[in-house]
């Protein structure tokens, strides 16, 4: 029923159904399709393509062609084309409601049943089929094999420890059974950072030790200098890295080329299986091209006019440079959309950190909730973002229908008498000649908050905060670091404190999951071993053992078993209530507008949107295959 229900949608809302349109070849493979290399465009894209009316979501239909310029900081970054692609077996729309994009349908039986449906006909960018044998090689030859993964299937296929039931009963269908519900299921495979539950096994196949022989494998290994055949799959199988170019996909851009190390290229995958009502195949765009750049170039470079479309690498500090290079140069627009992290910087105390005597201190909720006192938000607001951004704790935004105005109020005010009373109820009452508090062991109460060194508002509002901290006897030490190191020192219980964005999804809907506010993943900075204990079921970091994490961690499994949105409402509020009283976090301001520069011949990007990770992978809800330029060759 459901998918005759979406095959009646189409005909009503798609335009004109794939059999009556005529899909116009794409000049950039004209010469390939001529020669007989490849074949034409109505045999390349699925029987049944997604097709898309643009004029139904307010857009205008574009023209094939051009190069769309942008830049990254870091080599490794290429992998932002998997969000910025955005093609998923199941993404969210604009209005970020979850539809089938990469799968042609989908059904769900009981909440724990669902059945795949892939489009027939569809192909890998090489043009070799894609089937539910993809599906099955990474089910059995990848999740399930200890030598490629040790810890088996990813977190989100366990339901109470219990795995999946993996069926494929045809080329077209694959299914995955629990005895119990998994709300997570669908969600996960909209997520910025895809799980990829299918490889492209007539590529991978030759890496496997199952499906080559050893005389072989071993040539490969010794030509690609890897201590084994595993090192070797792993290292050429990462669909989200995007760093093999041999690598078949499915996203609208395929990257080309091998030992690039400042300039990446990508185009268009003559496979895509999206076209517009009027029988383009998309992307429009025909290229991609990345260049990276260092931090501090991406506005300068950005206000030369030297890229097409860029939010990555600016800042609200940028937007009054780019603001004039607007009225200067009129070569580009600079768009201001809303940040959709739920705090544009936090403090993240790290309760598993490895000192003791520290550790006790930061697990006291009067520490954190004095530390959040001693911050003057109205200051650094003032300060770094001219009084635009919303000053309080970390919660979701007022865009969200769990926003609670009391939660963002909680402990958020700038009262260094209160500050000072928490602290000295803790007993920190013993005093360097500075002025500075100490520890029960007598070291001073000095605060080491390490940052990724990438945002210099983080750096001016930590040194704004360590005026104010000095105020209640708290020294503040900043200590950079680059992205990766902070992480592996946060996860290993190295770092006291760090700085970071807040929950990457502030605006949740009924039908998001809570799963991150509860100690499920080491990605939240403030309990990165108790994160690591859910995620390897025991195997590594530690228990939780402070009952309001406890509690939240109950609550998110209560969520996953809940029978109606009112049942889950209650839950995120009370999870919500935890945050606000507990601090895990400490939220200084949100709502900073992120500046995103856009070619003025570049069409279709929307001026009003929110920039977030999650849920819209930044660009990538916004469909960038559905951009084009006015002018034939782009930019």
């Amino acid at each position: 029923m459901r998918r005759l229900f979406t095959i009646i949608i189409a005909m009503l809302f798609a335009g004109p159904l794939f059999a009556q349109t005529d899909v116009q070849e794409s000049p950039y493979w004209a010469d390939k399709v001529a020669a007989g290399e490849m074949p034409a465009a109505t045999d390349r894209i699925p029987s049944d393509p997604l097709i898309v009316n643009l004029a139904d979501k307010g857009r205008d239909f574009g023209t094939q062609g051009g190069t769309l310029h942008t830049m990254v900081t870091r080599a490794k970054d290429i992998r932002q084309m998997v969000p910025f692609g955005y093609a998923r077996l199941v993404g969210y729309d604009q209005d970020y409601v979850l539809a089938p994009d990469i799968l042609a349908d989908y059904n769900v039986k009981e909440g724990r049943k669902f059945t795949l449906h892939l489009r027939k006909g569809h192909r890998w960018s090489d043009g070799a089929p894609f089937t539910s044998d993809d599906f099955k090689y990474w089910w059995v030859n990848v999740a399930n094999n200890p030598d490629l993964s040790p810890s088996g299937p990813p977190e989100f296929l366990r339901v109470d420890g219990e795995m999946p039931q993996v069926s494929f009963p045809d080329p077209q269908t694959i299914i995955y059974e629990w005895s119990r519900p998994n709300t997570h299921f669908i969600p996960t495979l909209a997520q910025a950072r895809p799980p990829f539950i299918f490889r492209p096994a007539h590529y991978l196949k030759q890496f496997h030790a199952d499906f080559t022989p050893p005389e072989a494998m071993e040539d490969k290994i010794e030509t690609m200098r890897v201590r084994s055949w595993a090192a070797m799959h792993n290292k050429l199988d990462n669909m989200y890295k995007f760093d093999n170019p041999d690598l078949p996909t499915l996203q609208p851009w395929m990257r080309v080329g091998g030992n690039a190390n400042s300039r990446f290229m990508f185009v268009r995958n003559p496979y895509y299986h999206r076209i517009d009502s009027q029988g383009t195949q998309l992307p429009y765009i025909d290229e991609v091209e990345m260049t990276v750049v260092g931090r501090g170039l991406v506005a300068a470079k950005s206000n030369a006019g030297e890229s097409s479309l860029q939010a990555r690498g600016l800042g609200f500090r940028d937007i009054s440079i780019l603001k004039k290079g607007e009225l200067e140069n009129g070569n580009y627009r600079v768009f201001l959309w809303a940040n959709g992290t739920a705090s544009q910087i936090a403090i993240y105390p790290n309760l598993n950190y490895a000192d003791p005597e520290w550790r006790k201190i930061l697990r006291d909720v009067r520490f954190r909730r004095a530390l959040s006192l001693g911050i003057d938000r109205r200051m650094i607001n003032r300060a770094l973002y001219f009084g635009i951004a919303k000053e309080g704790g970390m919660t979701v935004l007022p865009q969200s229908p769990f926003y609670n105005g009391a939660y963002r109020a909680a402990w958020a005010q700038f009262d260094i008498q209160q500050a000072n009373a928490l602290l000295d109820d803790m007993g920190l009452t013993d005093r360097t000649p500075a002025g500075y508090r100490k520890l029960p062991d007598g070291r001073t109460l000095a605060i080491i908050v390490e940052t990724a060194g990438e945002r210099q508002e983080v750096e001016n509002a930590l040194q704004i905060i360590t005026d104010t901290w000095r105020d209640i006897g708290v020294r503040l030490i900043m200590r950079p670091f680059s992205r990766d190191t902070l992480r592996n020192r946060v996860y290993s219980g190295a770092s006291m404190a760090s700085v970071w964005y807040g929950w990457d999804n502030g605006i949740p809907t009924l039908d998001t999951s809570p799963d991150y506010l509860a100690p499920r993943a080491q990605e939240f900075f403030a309990w990165p071993m108790w994160g690591q204990y859910f995620q390897t079921d025991g195997q590594a970091g530690e228990a939780p053992d402070m009952p309001e994490a406890i509690r939240l961690l109950q609550l998110s499994k209560d969520w996953e078993q809940a029978e109606n949105r009112s049942e889950r409402r209650v839950i995120w509020d009370e999870m919500l209530a935890i945050h606000a009283d507990q601090h895990y976090g400490i939220g200084l301001l949100s709502e900073a507008p992120q500046p995103v520069v856009v070619s003025r011949r570049l069409r279709n990007v929307p001026e009003v949107a929110f920039w977030a990770w999650e849920p819209g992978a930044q660009f990538g809800i916004h469909r960038p295959d559905e951009f084009f330029f006015t002018t034939e060759g782009g930019e």
